[in-house]
């Protein structure tokens, strides 16, 4: 029979560990949620403490970047001894019955959140209604018992997240980049074709489409701040910095196309609006402007800038010889010019976006150069 002491159990996770995370059969963020419960668990058997608490709470307290694992650590470890202390005077004044536990849970909540310890509350309620159905006759050793296993729960979930797998966010964030501007490119293909639709069904589908690209936007920009919070505690490489830094500038370019996105979907024309030459110029337009953000590099063809200044020249002409009729509300500007308007800022900040990434590739050959 092998025997498989703490330390070789150790070394055993560990290359599991790594082996899952080099075939990615799970994320780094299971995995090391896994981990902490193997290390939290082995270290409450070694002192002879209660396991389950301990476990409950390294799994909770797992953090997206080792920043916030250091900064929410030390606002639970307060929050556990507050719900600690409420639940043993409780529990001494009430004993264990349903109104203990009711009282606990309410009362941890509202001081953890009266002192600002919000990121605590879940761990100092689990702590607090957990000891009760097993508190001993001293009340001050189950106290010192229930804090001290929430304590090594949360001490080894920031260690793992510090020093094991730490995150790396950038692949996930180049990709989601990419991916918004495909789906931008694709929506303002269906916002331009439709324009002259009057089906509310479609416009519904529109909204619901601009809906997924924001909500996706936002989650990148999640992914781009944890990265700049991770890169405070771990190392990385000049190379890595600058890419990270020119994603960052296309995605402050993104938050402009979606902006006109938003103005385009809620146009409302109808199919008289526009000659058929001007229909012709818009779709024809378009299509340039998909290839643009469908492109990695973001390169604008000549035919582009052709169309933009027929498009510009329509927009004078709209401006000046269209006058609205009046319905009760005063409008400046008829759909169809605020339609050609949107369209030509949109050309602006492709034409930033084709610098930028023009930028990027000079950046990046001086970056590796220098490595060289």
């Amino acid at each position: 029979m092998i025997y498989r002491g703490p330390m070789t159990s150790y070394i055993w996770v560990i290359y599991m560990l790594q082996t899952m995370k080099k075939f990615k059969i799970l994320g780094s963020r299971t995995l090391k949620t896994g981990f902490s419960v193997f290390l939290t668990a082995l270290i409450c058997g070694f002192f002879n403490l209660p396991i389950v608490f301990a476990v409950i709470t390294a799994i909770v307290t797992i953090e997206h970047t080792a920043a916030d694992s250091i900064k929410k650590a030390a606002i639970r470890f307060p929050a556990s001894a507050i719900g600690a202390l409420l639940a043993t005077t409780f529990y001494g004044m009430l004993g264990k019955g349903a109104l203990t536990f009711a009282l606990v849970a309410m009362v941890t909540i509202a001081v953890c959140h009266k002192l600002n310890l919000d990121d605590g509350i879940l761990v100092a309620t689990i702590t607090a209604t957990a000891m009760i159905p097993e508190f001993q006759d001293n009340y001050i050793v189950s106290f010192i018992t229930r804090l001290g296993t929430t304590s090594i729960g949360i001490i080894v979930s920031t260690f793992v997240n510090f020093f094991l797998l730490p995150p790396n966010y950038s692949p996930m964030i180049y990709k989601n980049i990419n991916d918004l501007y495909n789906h931008a490119g694709l929506l303002l293909r269906r916002i331009i074709s439709e324009v002259t639709a009057e089906s509310k069904e479609k416009t519904r589908g529109i909204q619901r489409s601009y809906r997924q690209l924001t909500a996706h936007l936002e989650r990148t920009n999640l992914l781009s701040q944890y990265q700049r919070e991770e890169w405070k505690y771990h190392r990385h490489s000049e190379e890595e910095m600058v890419s990270f830094q020119l994603s960052q500038r296309k995605l402050a370019a993104f938050q402009q196309i979606a902006y006109h996105l938003g103005n385009l979907q809620y146009v409302q024309t109808i199919d008289s609006d526009f000659t058929e030459s001007e229909k012709d110029l818009l779709l024809s337009l378009t299509e340039e402007y998909v290839k643009v953000l469908l492109d990695p590099a973001h390169s604008i063809s000549e035919e582009q800038f052709q169309m933009v200044n027929q498009l510009d020249d329509t927009f004078w002409k709209w401006k000046e010889e269209h006058v609205i009729k009046q319905t009760g509300y005063r409008h400046h500007l008829p759909p169809q010019t605020i339609l050609i308007y949107e369209m030509l800022c949109f050309h602006d900040v492709l034409e930033e976006l084709q610098n930028l990434s023009e930028k990027q590739m000079h950046l990046i050959e001086k970056c590796y150069m220098h490595t060289e």
